[in-house]
């Protein structure tokens, strides 16, 4: 019963502290908003249905929250939004102080993230 207890705790803390972060991407432009109430939809529904069913509710946020669980879809706005934001942070990186392993790496990454992002469908 304890151990129960200590799960869902732990599902609605996560679940509060993506949504606590979507929050300050609402109003921040490099932090995306969606991607945070995406998990925390998730966490919800193994600890919190009532958040969960708010958040599939949501005028704004509902829709796409259901389009990434029933199509895994992305909307192509968001994949320009993304990629455009990837891109001027590879060359930010580029220009910055740091290893040269790190200026390879984190775009390599980034290309990885762009490629599977524009394969997911935009229903």
């Amino acid at each position: 019963m304890i151990r129960r207890s200590v799960a869902i705790a732990l599902w609605r803390t996560l679940a509060l502290a993506n949504v606590a972060l979507a929050l300050l991407g609402a109003v921040l432009p490099v932090l995306p908003t969606v991607p945070f109430l995406l998990v925390a939809a998730w966490a919800g529904s193994r600890g919190w249905p009532q958040l969960e069913t708010w958040l599939l509710e949501h005028p704004k946020h509902g829709p796409a929250i259901r389009r990434w669980r029933d199509h895994g879809a992305v909307p192509r706005r968001a994949k320009w939004v993304a990629s455009t934001m990837m891109l001027a942070s590879a060359a930010i990186l580029a220009l910055s102080a740091v290893p040269l392993w790190t200026k390879i790496a984190v775009p390599a990454f980034m290309a990885t993230v762009a490629a599977w992002l524009w394969m997911r469908p935009e229903v």
